[in-house]
């Protein structure tokens, strides 16, 4: 199938994005990788009147790594960051999580903030930056206000972004705890289809392999991935063996209200949550206690 007709423009800034974003409202779609909006207008499932380029924004494409925070523009290409070592070492979840995007062909095109911005529940990057606390900036022609990733997803494939504002920039939190260890996992029916169900988890330790700071969240199971940072601060305090790591599990799992699908049920969903949950607190557990 073909997409519906569309009238395209190429901004070359992030203001004159946003002001053809202020002029056209709800008619107007940003293009960035392009990897979900433009199969879902083959598909009229989408038919905007206006696609807006971001491409060639080069505000929108940094990278700046930087002690507390790495920060990135919304056009930051996922295989780039995939790839680099030094936000591999602040925030290692990013690449772990990135792995199980799509292939490589779509992660060469594919933006940080274009799988944020759109919001499926089964993305990876969503489910990271749940986990991690991530901010993002919102830019419109007269204003920039920054969310936290727990106030800018509001279902699936929904956010609070306005129709007359951009993503502009990522911020990922770094941990600066020396042993830290991170994990992410997920099922699906093949990989780089989208995850039935994802989990990821990130946990730092003292000397005495004493959990001293922990997230956790899962994908898949609801209509946003979703974050649970009071359960994990049950874990602070202790030495992590099967037990803790189960009752934490399970909890979480019983909080989902998953939906029933022609890929899996309900129940199946809810039960494959524990699993992975148990699964990646284990792997970030033992991966923080083997720093030296």
């Amino acid at each position: 199938m073909k997409a519906p007709p569309f009238e395209y423009v190429r901004a070359t800034s992030v203001e004159e994005a946003c002001a053809l974003l202020g002029q056209y409202g709800d008619g107007a779609k940003v293009l960035a990788g392009g990897q979900n909006l433009v199969p879902m207008m083959a598909f009229r499932l989408l038919h905007p009147s206006w696609l807006i380029d971001i491409n060639e924004i080069p505000a929108l494409k940094f990278v700046a790594v930087e002690t507390d925070v790495v920060r990135m523009g919304a056009c930051a290409r996922q295989c780039d960051i995939q790839r680099d070592d030094a936000i591999a070492a602040r925030a290692p979840l990013l690449r772990q999580a990135l792995s199980f995007v799509g292939h490589a062909q779509t992660r060469n095109r594919g933006t940080v903030g274009g799988s944020l911005a759109h919001a499926d529940p089964s993305a990876e990057l969503p489910l990271v930056a749940q986990v991690l606390g991530a901010s993002l900036v919102l830019r419109a022609a007269s204003s920039t206000r920054t969310l936290p990733a727990s106030s800018f997803f509001s279902g699936p494939m929904m956010t609070e972004l306005r129709p007359d504002e951009c993503l502009e920039q990522i911020h990922w939190p770094v941990w600066r705890d020396r042993k830290t260890g991170s994990s992410f996992n997920e099922i699906s029916r093949r990989h780089g289809d989208f995850a039935i169900v994802a989990a990821a988890a990130q946990i730092a330790v003292d000397d005495d392999d004493r959990c001293t700071r922990a997230a956790f969240g899962v994908g898949g199971a609801g209509p946003m991935p979703v974050a649970f940072p009071d359960l994990a601060q049950r874990l602070v305090g202790c030495r992590l063996g099967e037990d803790e790591l189960d009752d934490v599990a399970w909890d979480a799992a019983a909080a989902l209200e998953p939906d029933s699908d022609i890929h899996a049920t309900a129940a199946y969903r809810r039960h494959l949550a524990g699993v992975l949950v148990t699964r990646v607190l284990q792997s970030a557990y033992e991966a923080a206690k083997a720093v030296p």
